[in-house]
């Protein structure tokens, strides 16, 4: 049998048990155990032991359970139901202005948890309702919060890209970095494409009542204390990282004590709370440690077969590809993908063939990494099967139907669209940041 071949039937096969509904890293992990077992024999079982010593010794990994219990000691502790009644008072009289807050709180959200699945829990369950309250169309709202809540895998600190570092060999830092600019930028997409439409069209977003927006001013102030905790906590976690006073592990540890702090003085860090964030963080951890000794394992192999350099060969010398259409290609193949497997399934699958690719034709990973979790972001919300429709579905009210959850996401990813061929365009919107940084 080939190399060509063999990497053909490893491919499939961790498809197909994927398709059976097997557990990611128990198909990946399956597949590279069994292909190593078959290809070196009794030396193979070296390889898992190799994995989990590199995934130890690799320190940034310690930044994810810290920075998911951040998250939910933040969500579960009710300061998110806070921050949502500020930018509800602060936004009413905006156009959309709810719409605008909720993509704000998102953007919030993203740089407290990293995950896109606590933006998603937030946004239906406290923004929807609230919207369907007031009046707002049910189609715009439920894009809104859609959109908003993929930007929790690009803002720092992403857990996709402590995934994609990690597999990549990439420095996480600089991939965060990288991430800054793309994530507000679609933000403000976001938000000035809802003030457009809104102005245009008044009925799809009733303006709040006179009577909220007459409140007194004093308790608008005291309304925008809900605002400075997190602010604070996004400060001290990621500033003092960027003035190059604590390192990246230990701005994560700052930023899961600076929230203990901030739900013990606010009275809510009760014994269900700590039981909820604990035992969730715990999974989402665990889930991901596994998953990347899967991908490590499964990445030796495809490398010693030399999985790579067949897909190089056959891209260029073969099909005599430029290496934008090679990098075009891979996009529209997450595209595919997106459609049946989350994102950490994707990068697992590609990341061992594509990342030594885009090296090896000159682009640079880390602007690489951020079109990949965008391009994550647009797959997310494509129909048939995108992972954030039936997220959505399974969160939202029962007056919200599939078809509406299918035609709300159409002018938001067109947005997203919009977002990726720019940064393609323009590498610096992703590169800047992170060599501005660094070079000092």
């Amino acid at each position: 049998m080939s190399y060509e071949l063999i990497a053909l039937t490893m491919f499939g096969g961790m498809l197909l048990l994927m398709l059976t509904g097997q557990r990611v890293f128990a198909a990946i992990g399956f597949v590279s155990a069994a292909a190593a077992l078959l290809l070196y024999g009794n030396g193979a079982i070296e390889m898992p032991f190799n994995a989990a010593f590199k995934l130890f010794n690799w320190y940034p990994m310690l930044t994810l359970p810290l920075f998911v219990y951040m998250g939910y000691v933040l969500s579960e502790s009710g300061i998110a139901d806070d921050l949502y009644t500020m930018f509800h008072v602060w936004f009413g009289r905006v156009n959309g202005g709810l719409a605008v807050g909720t993509i704000g709180l998102m953007v919030v959200i993203s740089a407290m948890n990293g995950l896109s699945v606590a933006g998603m829990a937030i946004g239906a369950t406290i923004a929807l309702p609230e919207m369907l309250r007031r009046g707002y169309d049910k189609v715009m709202i439920t894009g809104v919060v859609q959109a908003g809540s993929s930007l929790g895998i690009l803002v720092p600190p992403s857990v996709v890209l402590v995934l994609y570092g990690m597999i990549a060999r990439q420095p996480v830092g600089r991939l965060w970095l990288a991430g800054v600019f793309p994530g507000l930028m679609m933000a403000a997409f976001f938000a000035i494409y809802i003030v457009i439409r809104c102005k245009l069209q008044p009925h799809l977003a009733p303006t709040v009542s006179k009577e909220e927006l007459d409140i007194p001013f004093r308790e608008k102030l005291k309304l925008l204390k809900a605002g400075i905790i997190p602010f604070l906590i996004f400060f001290f976690m990621t500033g003092l990282f960027l003035m190059g006073i604590t390192s990246l592990v230990e701005s994560s540890a700052v930023g899961a004590t600076a929230a203990t702090i901030a739900a013990i003085v606010k009275g809510a860090f009760t014994r269900k709370v700590i039981e909820e964030s604990v035992r969730k963080t715990l999974g989402i951890s665990c889930m991901f440690m596994w998953v990347i000794l899967a991908a490590l394992s499964f990445g030796a192999v495809f490398d010693g077969i030399g999985a790579v350099r067949a897909i190089e060969a056959l891209f260029i010398t073969k099909w005599h590809l430029s290496p934008w259409q090679v990098l075009v290609m891979m996009q529209l193949s997450y595209i595919v993908m997106g459609m049946f497997l989350d994102d950490t399934a994707m990068l697992v699958i590609v990341a061992p063939l594509y990342v030594p690719l885009i090296i090896s034709l000159g682009f640079n990973p880390i602007w690489y990494g951020v079109l990949y979790t965008i391009t994550c972001q647009i797959a997310y919300m494509t129909p048939p099967f995108g992972y954030n429709l039936f997220l959505m579905r399974a969160m939202a009210p029962p007056e919200i139907t599939l078809p509406d959850i299918y035609r709300s996401i159409i002018p938001f990813v067109l947005i997203m669209v919009f977002a990726l061929v720019l940064i393609m365009i323009f590498p610096q919107i992703t590169l800047w940041l992170p060599d501005y940084i660094y070079s000092r």
